[in-house]
């Protein structure tokens, strides 16, 4: 190559060179990058995030996610959602752009996770390509259906008396130790077979006590349609506070494709103790009991987002069995207070029904479903309506009882039925009953074909029936179908249960006669006393 060779294609290159110098528009990308300027037990103070927005995901340090909580001038508070055992003073703070999400998808269903998505059972890691954000606003109220299908949980006190609906927000609360994890787990087994997806969330519950919950979800065949999200005690108040946002996120994927979800947040009580925390740490004004001013917005967005959806947008459902934990049966407290007026509808657990043995613990004249029969089977209706009126009647006739008044043969006879009620109620762990068992073992005990058991024999009966109820299946069928009508298939059931009976209670060991006297039947000069009853079928709470 000659000197004028080279220099012509110095030229060239100079020319392009400027040439495109001149076409390129350069462009900046702002980047705000901030500061940790303190540190708490599962709080953050960063500097230097003018920009940054509420509910925002931030990293700080070495990955450790948080969100912005608190937006002020000159500094933003962050709850953190890791360990912060490795974070100092001065860390770097940088912006997502982005609103906390987390994964979804049914690959997720039979796994064990953490709020954030990650697997906790040692099953290898979730594939998920949508994610969505962990808070995110209620249905309106034109995209909600009515509540008007059942979902029965298996236990004949809940279904008969406070029915839950698909799509309602009924509130399990009781002391500590009175089966409310009891009665929700026995719900989730209930639903095998019926096409519900079921989120089981533990909110600042014990290491022991979830694997418990996951053990028994496992023996018993529901891990399959069941995922269990857990924040434990000992996790971060944050990760904590998300948590029950999580499950309903995760669930409402589900509900948008037209399924129907049952959400149990076991428990809001220690929910509301995580967001009590990080409240004070972040410096938030105390209010009632030391929980900041806004802990009723904090649970009811969250239970709004349960819902029935029109048919126009798919007909799924959420429905959520929050769990609240009260102390020396005070239901009056601010926490429950806020909750019973947020749900639809309250199971209360009676600590003295618990130790006597009447199991599940429900105390029905405090326990109220605000849908109530709307989504109930009608054959129910038609059951129940006689059952909880007896029930009351004996409550108030057993209160007055117990002062030693001599009593009348018609009031001796109510406390005697109202007696053989509350026993039928009982029902042991792990095993649930069908529409068509509950409805003839509770039409047995409302029209009286029991009254002349004694007390100790009444499981045994009850067990006869369910028997004959799985031989012959048939025999309930005409009054589901039928429902509340339909006098004539009625009193063909009743006919058929009186058969029933005596076929399988002839032993006048088992069965008194009319005229046998019963051994529970008090004595009328000794109406006053609290008779125990005996062969109480043990229950044990979770």
């Amino acid at each position: 190559m000659t000197e004028n060779d080279l220099n012509t294609l110095l030229t060239a290159i100079d020319g392009a060179v400027e040439q495109a110098l001149e076409e390129m528009t350069p462009s900046t990308v702002p980047e705000e990058i901030g500061r940790v300027r303190m540190l708490g037990p599962g709080i953050a103070w960063a500097e230097g995030l003018p920009g940054v927005k509420a509910e925002e995901l931030l990293y700080l340090g070495s990955q450790v996610a948080g969100m912005a909580l608190d937006l002020l001038p000159d500094r933003v508070g962050i709850i953190l959602l890791g360990a912060s055992r490795a974070l100092r003073a001065g860390e770097e703070v940088t912006r997502t752009g982005g609103v906390l999400d987390i994964p979804v998808g049914s690959d997720f269903v039979g796994r064990v996770i953490d709020p954030l998505g990650n697997p906790l059972d040692g099953k290898g890691p979730v594939n998920s390509i949508s994610r969505a954000p962990v808070f995110r606003e209620a249905p309106r109220i034109l995209d909600r259906a009515a509540v008007e299908r059942p979902l029965q949980t298996g236990l004949k006190v809940v279904d008969a008396l406070i029915p839950v609906g698909r799509g309602q927000r009924e509130l399990i609360l009781g002391d500590r130790q009175t089966g409310k994890t009891a009665l929700a787990v026995d719900t989730i087994l209930h639903q095998k077979g019926k096409g519900l997806t079921c989120i089981y969330c533990a909110v600042g519950q014990r290491s022991s006590g979830v694997a418990k919950v996951v053990d028994e979800l496992e023996r018993h065949g529901a891990m399959g349609y069941s995922i269990v999200m857990v924040a434990e005690g000992d996790d971060p108040p944050g990760l904590q506070y998300i948590a029950p946002y999580a499950a309903t996120t995760l669930a409402e994927y589900f509900m948008h494709e037209g399924r129907d979800v049952l959400v149990v947040y076991d428990d809001l009580t220690r929910h509301a103790l995580a967001y009590r925390q990080l409240s004070l740490l972040l410096r938030r004004p105390p209010g009632r009991e030391a929980f900041p001013g806004d802990i009723f917005y904090v649970h009811s967005r969250l239970l709004e987002r349960a819902t029935h959806l029109k048919p126009e947008l798919g007909g799924g459902s959420l429905t959520a069995l929050p769990i609240i934990e009260t102390e020396a049966e005070n239901i009056s407290a601010y926490i429950p207070t806020n909750l019973i007026s947020i749900t639809d509808g309250q199971i209360y657990l009676s600590p003295g029904l618990f130790h006597r043995g009447f199991l599940p613990a429900v105390d029905v004249g405090k326990s109220v479903s605000r849908v109530g029969g709307k989504a109930q089977i009608a054959a129910y209706r038609k059951v129940a309506g006689d059952l909880r009126l007896s029930y009351t009647q004996f409550h108030e006739l057993e209160s007055f009882a117990r002062f030693g008044t001599r009593l009348d043969e018609q009031t001796q006879k109510t406390l005697d039925h109202g007696r053989r009620v509350r026993e039928i109620l009982k029902q042991d762990r792990f095993k649930p009953m069908t529409e068509s068992e509950q409805i003839a073992v509770l039409l047995a005990v409302t029209r009286g074909l029991m009254d002349d058991l004694p007390i100790d024999a009444m499981a045994k009966m009850e067990r006869a029936i369910v028997e004959q109820i799985r031989n012959d299946p048939g025999a309930v069928e005409a009054v589901l179908t039928a429902g509340g009508g339909g006098d004539g298939v009625w009193e063909d059931l009743v006919s058929w249960l009186k058969t029933a009976i005596a076929a399988t209670g002839g032993d006048d060991a088992d069965i008194g006669g009319p005229g046998k006297e019963n051994p529970d039947r008090p004595r009328p000069a000794g109406g006053g006393q609290d008779h125990e009853e005996p062969g109480r079928r043990k229950h044990p709470a979770v």
